[in-house]
């Protein structure tokens, strides 16, 4: 899921990791928007405030959105430094890193947040947008830029796409690669929802302490793919021998 890259990297490995990240990406979605009032996940609605305060020459609050676009950016650019300064070592640990920071970072805001939200609310908005944009960077990377997790708008634009394509792509292996293309844009679209959905009912009774949920969901995805990795190396030791 998190390993195979490149050639040795399946449909089946994209549809795990996209079923794994935009799930926790639906429950960072509906939480931290019900917290805070603000997108958590995605920067485009924040470019429109922005030039909306902008234009009312509020640009102490035009300042914030401009804040909130960066921090999703900053998270971008350092998940990528990490994987490109890890890789040159460890191909096989260079995900571990952006992982482990952002389940520290749902972490911390799920245990504490509650507490921030009165006077720190721009805060959470930071780390949380920060985080999506650590998971989107390296999903991006991991999957060869076939799957995203944080936000739909070209998700449905993909799907729209390819959709109407299959009333003109006849061939076997034209439809092929777009069945296995709309079955992941779907599996994301699906598992985005199920976690907003799963987000908002947990966040109305525990609030953002559902992010303590999201964060162990992806250390048990980390786990598991380390796990299964270290089997299948098992495995071709004992058929080897």
């Amino acid at each position: 899921m998190f390993r195979h890259q490149g050639k040795t990297r399946t449909l089946k490995h994209n549809l795990q990791i996209a079923s794994l990240l935009s799930f926790i990406a639906g429950i960072v979605n509906v939480s931290g928007f019900l917290a805070v009032q603000q997108l958590t996940t995605n920067v485009t609605g924040h470019f429109a405030y922005l030039m909306d305060e902008v234009l009312k020459l509020n640009f102490v609050q035009g300042f914030v959105y401009l804040l909130y676009i960066l921090f999703f950016f900053l998270g971008s650019f350092i998940s990528n430094l990490i994987i490109e300064s890890v890789s040159r070592k460890s191909e096989r640990y260079m995900y571990v890193v952006p992982i482990i920071i952002e389940f520290i970072i749902l972490i911390i805001i799920g245990c504490w947040g509650y507490n921030l939200i009165p006077k720190y609310s721009d805060t959470i908005a930071f780390s949380l947008l920060f985080a999506m944009g650590l998971q989107n960077s390296l999903v991006t990377t991991i999957s060869n830029s076939e799957v995203r997790t944080t936000h739909l708008t070209g998700l449905f634009t993909d799907l729209g796409i390819e959709l109407s394509q299959m009333f003109f792509y006849k061939s076997k292996e034209q439809r092929s690669k777009l069945t296995s293309s709309i079955k992941l844009r779907l599996t994301i679209i699906t598992f985005f929802f199920i976690g907003g959905i799963i987000g908002g009912v947990f966040y109305t009774k525990v609030g953002l302490s559902v992010l303590i949920v999201a964060a162990f969901i992806l250390l048990l995805g980390l786990i598991y793919d380390s796990i299964k990795f270290r089997l299948i190396l098992l495995h071709r030791k004992i058929k080897g021998n």
